[in-house]
């Protein structure tokens, strides 16, 4: 089914505060098939990942407090300790950060020796066979003994296995370590799990490494232990450690310098520090150093063990209809703030999304994807706005997706003067070469993205190049671009009854009721910079839409959502209306019985905003998240905010005339995320054990409240 998108201005309310929405969205999006994708997944042994419980402590550096904190959870928490049940503890963690030398570290501590009998070290991989690993366990406990074959397993007795399990077990206090976990059938692991803890003494715990955390939390009985990142410090201490001999690099201070630079690239990573570090060793020309600098990693020599491969493990035991979605991160930039609103506009027009199913949208899928990439450690600083995500991918990861993703993807830049001809989808890095030596031979581009802001009169030039040339795009966006002439758009709108997402500007004062009255399956609406509109709707009734955004019109003073006309409206976004009142509202609105199903709500710049309008009220039940910005005149929030039993992030952001919160804020106990900023007087009494309103929100699990010195400091530039 073909659909057509358009796309124009539309700026999100969240860009400086790490929210929901990403930046000012600018561009046409042309053509959509929905097409079959292949769900099944797809697993590759690898053989390299077999691992061993020996360490050496001088190799582990920066690790010493995750190591205290696994064997905190390891040992008893009192010395009559009788817990019969098996403790399983998850390590979980992006590949390379060091989550099997963390267990190594663990595993050879003098302190576990004493307090376990018996200690087991098997290395799962993507191999969950349950004779093969009950084969492991024994051969790990008969360490002394000849092992048993691994061979001819359908040869094997399962219950003399099992049995001689049960007796290398019976009153042993052991520790048995899984790892490298990938197996997510439950089953399975259920099967092992009740072979395992069969005659097992009190206290004996398994501890699993694994990357991705529903596999940890399938498998845990405590909550999974989140390895996180080296410091900057540690980071650089492994690196020397890894480029050069002990003590040298003392005699090559310039390098270390570089190295300084080089460190920052690897994130905290401990496998990237190794890898580049590793490939510097005994080089000590500048030149070399500053190429590892300069280069991407994906660049760079990799051998089997290095970083790329170590992730590249993880995209391979990705289900399928996932790798293409994944691939597609690479045409944005580093630390770029990716929305779902975005991610389900691009893999939906690209066709990569599996149709959905009754009763879901495209969003739900665009959804569960994202759930599984957070679960695979992909995503992160995710932010779970109810309707709206918010995500970030690691700079590694992003390398991950510009590696697996260079036939089809490319990141122009000016060392690039021609498109290979398998080259689908375009992103502009650097906009000073768009000039007449610019080619491209690939007319089956369907992408062309200006991500970092186009500058120059050239652009409108290769503009039009490209849409002459590319008769098979889907997607341009011109969000970052100065561009400021458009190709032809085709007219009609009210033919696209299939037209999903509609992103308009107009001198208009009313949107023409005949040409959006029969968009009946539109799903997100945005207007922006249409200074003359003062009505928008006129009656017309948008029985799918679940995101709206209105942003910079002027001339708007009211915006009438009744319940009849918006059935099914999730999101609402007002920003830089400068006349409109919010309360006022259609004169039939108390009279209506269905209420509002509102998710996420946010206002911003609206200086007739004295207090939030009444008819919010409506969404006790269903409002998720709610964003406050830049509402000068804002003076109180209303008692029954506290009202909101289902709101999980709240954020307010320079409202100077608020001073206080809801007295019974302490109630929104599903709250998750409050940010507080710019609010002089309410951030001092919200300052952390020492604010007189900190024991309302106390209970919250992720607080940030802008300190007065930062507050001072804005007052005084």
């Amino acid at each position: 089914m073909a659909q057509l998108f358009l796309f124009s201005i539309a700026e999100s309310l969240i860009t400086n505060l790490l929210l929901m929405l990403s930046k000012k969205l600018l561009g046409w999006w042309f053509g959509l098939r929905i097409i079959d994708v292949d769900t099944r997944v797809v697993h590759r042994r690898d053989t390299s990942r077999m691992t061993h419980s020996r360490v050496s402590d001088s190799d582990v550096i920066g690790r010493e407090h995750d190591k205290e904190k696994i064997i905190e959870l390891l040992m008893p928490q009192n010395p009559n300790d009788d817990d019969k049940s098996l403790s399983v503890n998850p390590i979980v963690g992006i590949g390379g950060l060091g989550k099997t030398t963390l267990a190594k570290f663990v595993f050879n501590d003098k302190r576990i020796d004493k307090c376990f009998t018996l200690k087991m070290w098997v290395c799962v991989s993507d191999d969950f066979d349950i004779n093969q690993l009950i084969i492991k366990i024994i051969n790990s406990a008969n360490v002394a003994d000849a092992p048993l074959p691994q061979q001819n397993l359908n040869m094997v007795d399962l219950e003399l296995l099992q049995n001689q399990l049960r007796n290398i077990l019976a009153g042993q206090k052991f520790l048995l370590v899984l790892d490298d976990v990938w197996n997510d059938d439950r089953v399975k692991w259920v099967e092992l799990r009740n072979l395992i803890k069969v005659g097992g003494a009190a206290g004996s715990k398994i501890l699993v490494t694994t990357r991705i955390d529903s596999i940890a939390s399938m498998m845990g009985t405590v909550t999974s232990y989140k390895l996180r990142s080296l410091s900057p410090e540690n980071s650089l201490s492994l690196f020397v450690k890894w480029a050069f001999k002990e003590g040298k690099e003392e005699k090559h201070p310039h390098l270390v310098n570089i190295g300084k630079e080089i460190v920052k690239k690897c994130r905290g990573v401990p496998l990237a520090v190794r890898t580049l570090g590793s490939l510097l060793f005994s080089k000590f020309e500048a030149n070399e150093w500053e190429y590892v600098r300069d280069n991407e990693i994906w660049n760079l020599p990799q051998k089997k063990d290095d970083i790329l491969p170590a992730l590249k493990l993880s995209y391979d035991f990705l289900p399928s209809y996932l790798r293409q979605c994944f691939a597609l991160f690479s045409i944005y930039p580093k630390d770029y703030e990716f929305s779902s609103v975005e991610v389900t506009r691009l893999w939906e027009a690209l066709g990569v999304l599996a149709p959905p199913r009754k009763n879901e949208t495209p969003e739900d899928v665009v959804k569960q994807y994202l759930d599984e990439l957070l679960s695979r450690s992909f995503l992160q600083d995710f932010i779970d706005g109810g309707t709206i995500c918010q995500f970030k991918i690691h700079d590694l990861v992003h390398d991950l997706a510009l590696f697996v993703a260079e036939d089809e993807c490319l990141v122009l830049n000016s060392h690039i003067q021609n498109i290979p001809e398998n080259i689908r989808h375009l992103s502009f890095a650097e906009y000073n070469f768009l000039g007449n030596s610019f080619t491209s031979k690939s007319v089956a581009v369907r992408t062309i993205m200006f991500s970092n802001g186009a500058q120059g009169a050239n652009v409108e030039a290769l503009l039009n190049t490209c849409v002459s040339k590319f008769k098979l795009l889907r997607i341009l966006d011109l969000r970052d671009s100065t561009c400021k002439t458009l190709p032809s758009l085709p007219k009609g709108l009210r033919k696209l009854i299939s037209l999903r997402h509609l992103y308009i500007s107009t001198k208009q004062p009313v949107l023409p009721y005949s040409e959006i009255a029969n968009l009946i399956s539109l799903a997100q609406l945005s207007i922006g910079s249409s200074h003359n509109m003062e009505s928008i709707f006129g009656g017309v009734k948008f029985p799918a839409l679940k995101t709206l955004y209105v942003a910079d019109c002027h001339s708007l003073k009211s915006l009438p959502l009744a319940v009849t006309n918006f059935p099914e409206l999730e999101t609402l976004i007002v920003k830089d209306c400068v006349n409109l009142d919010l309360d006022l509202w259609k004169d039939d609105h108390e009279e209506q019985n269905p209420k509002l199903k509102l998710k996420l709500v946010g206002f911003s710049r609206l200086p007739q905003l004295v207090a939030l309008p009444q008819w919010l009220q409506e969404t006790a039940n269903s409002l998720q998240s709610l964003f406050i910005m830049n509402c000068d005149n804002l003076g109180m929030l209303p008692e029954w905010l506290s009202t909101m039993t289902n709101l999980k992030v709240l954020i307010i952001s320079d409202c100077p005339k608020l001073t206080s919160l809801p007295d019974n804020i302490h109630h929104l106990t599903a709250l998750e995320w409050l940010r507080i900023v710019g609010c002089p007087e309410l951030c001092r009494k919200c300052q952390p054990h020492v604010g007189e309103f900190w024991s309302k929100i106390s209970h919250i699990k992720e607080v940030f409240i802008e300190e007065p010195e930062k507050l001072e400091e804005k007052k005084d530039k």
